[in-house]
């Protein structure tokens, strides 16, 4: 499991503005891919591909990744 922190969010086009928030956490459930896009769980508790750039990468232990991960599974 992977978490990332959002540190942008202007030009998101399509996307509202609202589905993302400056310092939260955000599970990555894909990599970034070949067009620089990274699949998250964003707020409105769907995943969708964003600019990776809008995410810087945060280290935590597997057992805080495990309970983060079954949070965001339980407020879905």
């Amino acid at each position: 499991m992977k978490f990332v922190v959002c540190v942008k969010k202007d030009e998101l086009g399509d996307f509202s503005s609202d589905d993302l928030t400056i310092g939260r956490l955000y599970e990555v459930l894909e990599n970034k891919d070949a067009q620089g896009m990274l699949r998250v769980i964003d707020n409105s508790s769907e995943d969708y591909l964003y600019p990776a750039d809008y995410f810087e990468t945060v280290e935590i232990s597997i057992q805080t990744a495990e309970r983060l991960h079954n949070a965001v599974l339980s407020a879905q």
